[in-house]
């Protein structure tokens, strides 16, 4: 099946730099082609050493991530590799929960089950996200219903042992239950709080936990 647009196309569409990136990340933008809107990510700006390397690991895995989360509302969808260098999928709207303030009447209890659901549903897939800490990937959509994005350091649970998986799953959990816990405290409930408190003691005796993403 052909590509919904090539490199070339880029030449006339319109260009919203969200995240130039430095060193090995890459150059991030929302593009828009034929009235539809893309979030484009590119490493071909990089040394030849994260083009030809790490980037193009990068741009597999999470095309390979989003292409088996296909049809889950709030993931980006139609995910492509342009080429070796970048890769496209369909933009998400919504606000970073980085930037929901605790007083602005969105952040409910119900929202917060919502998103706990959907992450549970990426699970079901067979992928963990492992960068949930910092609100900063997953989103509050104009319609407020949840979304997640950046599934760049996304790693497949389907060649783990059970309980490898579980404790995976369970940190990526932990970075919504600090949201639960910052916003409705009141309403997290002893179980969620319970798991909280016992991933962030995992946490600290994890030495790999900055590799994968599990920051503070």
């Amino acid at each position: 099946m052909n590509p919904p647009f090539t490199r070339a196309d880029l030449a006339r569409a319109e260009h919203h730099l969200l995240r130039d990136g430095r060193f090995a990340n890459a150059r991030v933008e929302r593009v828009r082609l034929d009235g539809v809107d893309w979030i484009f990510k590119d490493f071909s700006s990089r040394a030849w050493w994260v083009r030809h390397g790490f980037g193009r690991f990068l741009v597999g895995r999470e095309v390979r991530a989003l292409q088996r989360l296909e049809g889950l509302p709030g993931i980006p969808s139609q995910a492509f590799r342009v080429d070796g260098c970048a890769l496209a999928a369909r933009f998400v709207p919504g606000r970073t929960l980085g930037r929901v303030e605790t007083d602005d009447g969105g952040m409910s209890a119900e929202f917060l089950a919502a998103l706990e659901a959907l992450l549970q549903q990426v699970h079901a897939r067979g992928l963990v996200h492992l960068d949930t800490r910092g609100g900063n990937n997953l989103l509050m959509m104009p319609d407020g219903a949840p979304g997640i994005i950046d599934f760049q350091a996304a790693v497949s649970t389907r060649w783990m042992p059970g309980f490898l998986r579980r404790w995976f799953e369970g940190m990526d959990l932990g970075g919504i239950y600090k949201k639960w816990l910052q916003f409705q405290p009141a309403a997290m409930g002893q179980r969620r709080r319970t798991h909280f408190e016992q991933i962030n003691r995992w946490r600290r005796l994890w030495v790999f936990r900055g590799y994968f993403g599990l920051r503070k």
